[in-house]
Order: C-alpha cells, then sequence, then structure tokens
C-alpha cells in the first residue's frame, strides 16, 4: 500500500489542488517501509489523481479538496481522507492505528464561494478568494 500526503514543510498542506509536493509512504504489514517527497509542481487540480496513480498510490491525506479533486480520486480508485491538519507523519501514523481525524464531508468549493464563507479556515494561501489560518 502507498499513502500520499498533501505535504507542505512537514505538514499536511491544506489545498489539495495547489499542492506542489507529496510524502508518498510505503506501507508494508502494517508499518511505514520508506517515505519519499515528490514534486507535483507543474500537475494541476485535474492532473493530481493521474499524477498520484503514477506513484503507486491508492490512498490520499489531504487537508481541504473540491468536489472535482474529490471525483478524480474516486475515478483513478483512491481511498482518500479530507479534512486532516497537523504532521504529515502523524497522519499517517494515526491512519495505520485507525485513529485518523478526518472529515468525510470536507467539500471547498474555491471557485464558488457564498458572502461570509471562509471553507473552514483550511487554506494556507490567498487561493482564488480564499484566506484561511495555515
Amino acid at each position: 500500500m502507498k499513502i500520499a500526503v498533501t505535504y507542505e514543510n512537514g505538514q499536511v498542506f491544506q489545498h489539495f489542488g495547489h499542492c506542489e509536493q507529496f510524502k508518498i509512504y510505503t506501507v508494508e504489514e502494517g508499518q511505514v517501509r520508506s517515505a519519499q517527497i515528490v514534486s507535483a509542481a507543474g500537475h494541476g487540480h485535474g492532473a493530481l489523481a493521474a499524477f498520484l496513480k503514477e506513484q503507486g498510490a491508492d490512498q490520499v491525506i489531504c487537508g481541504g479538496i473540491g468536489a472535482g479533486a474529490r471525483t478524480a480520486l474516486e475515478e483513478a480508485g483512491m481511498t482518500y481522507y479530507p479534512g486532516v491538519s497537523g504532521a504529515a507523519d502523524a497522519a499517517v501514523a494515526a491512519l495505520l492505528a485507525g485513529k485518523l481525524s478526518y472529515d468525510p464531508d470536507m467539500v471547498c468549493a474555491h471557485h464558488h464561494h457564498e458572502e461570509g464563507h471562509d471553507c473552514g479556515g483550511h487554506c494556507g494561501e490567498d487561493k482564488h478568494g480564499c484566506a484561511g489560518n495555515h
């Protein structure tokens, strides 16, 4: 099994579609055997699912994620865990222990904000009008 985590400075990056790096964990017998950071620079919203599939990922841990990216991950056969924050390594350990805290209903519509909507504060940068606390 391979788990991909949206990654920035050791933390779960909070905007899937703008993620420039993923940390990919190779898991065997319930234990992390190796991990590597891969650059996703140049892969936009639509291409990230295919990029992760090419990396061999079958599970994804992320912060905020839009509906289109969710659909792309589902179509690629990947399980995803949105709404996660904190240290990437800790998130993977929690997933493997069956204790990962995530929000299965987390959907961020960055391009169609309602008045006063802030995406739950999950965004790290000012992207398409969503500036959260990162």
